[in-house]
């Protein structure tokens, strides 16, 4: 198993490292070889809570947003909404994918894309000092669609796709059907407090059943066509046309 970040992942694959992964969904978009796992996905229909921009004062003041690395799809996302929305942030590349502390973002013309586990933290011990634009629900409103942040690709050349897949999909079932007993042990293991004092059987329950959803269907396809289509106008991909090979 490989648990490198989302970016490493999607590279990897990419060169042929890895036959199999759940990697960023624009590393479909920007290269549509692969067969995807049908009816898996990572995606949200609304507020995500972990893929968020922290910033102060209003976000349309915003002058520049520093952008996490590890997350292409994310990236992109943000370029869209604020193109489509018409704000004016710049969008800047990190150097480093160290979750900030308040000190770096103290300036209200400033802000930072978050993922995942930073963003979690970042939100929790924060909540007093910054406000959250949620992508989540920022997509969901004008699309009314979920957003698909992550898909299981398989390589091209990789036999007997259709048993991996069933796997995997009975993989994701499993875990569903067990997610309590999942959220004790990864409550258990986080021995030292520290930032994540908040990730409570309580929360972890929440941001599980209500922030994330693991299916890939009609909606979430369509949803992905979108920003696909989204992706093109901004320049961000070029065009073609797209053929969601599932298996």
């Amino acid at each position: 198993m490989d648990f490198d970040h989302p970016s490493a992942l999607c590279n990897k694959l990419a060169a042929g490292k890895l036959d199999v992964a759940l990697v960023s969904s624009f590393e479909f978009l920007r290269n549509p070889i692969y067969r995807i796992v049908d009816d898996v996905c990572i995606s949200s229909d609304g507020p995500v809570y972990s893929v968020i921009v922290a910033h102060r004062g209003e976000i349309a003041q915003i002058e520049e947003i520093e952008l996490d690395p590890a997350s292409e799809t994310s990236a992109n996302l943000l370029s869209c909404l604020i193109a489509e929305l018409g704000l004016p942030p710049r969008l800047v590349q990190c150097s480093t994918a160290a979750w900030p502390g308040a000190a770096e973002l103290k300036t209200g013309r400033r802000a930072r894309l978050l993922i995942g586990d930073q963003a979690v933290r970042f939100r929790q011990q924060y909540a007093n000092e910054f406000s959250f634009w949620d992508l989540g629900e920022e997509w969901q409103k004008p699309v009314g669609l979920p957003f698909v942040y992550a898909l299981w690709l398989i390589r091209p050349e990789v036999g007997d796709p259709k048993r991996i897949a069933n796997r995997l999909r009975n993989l994701r079932d499993g875990n569903l059907a067990n997610l309590d007993d999942l959220i004790a042990e990864l409550v258990a293991r986080v021995a030292d407090p520290g930032p994540q004092k908040e990730l409570t059987h309580e929360f972890l329950s929440r941001y599980y059943r209500e922030h994330l959803r693991f299916s890939f269907g009609e909606k979430e396809k369509e949803g992905l066509r979108i920003f696909a289509n989204l992706c093109v106008k901004h320049s961000l991909l070029p065009k073609r046309d797209l053929a969601l090979r599932v298996v």
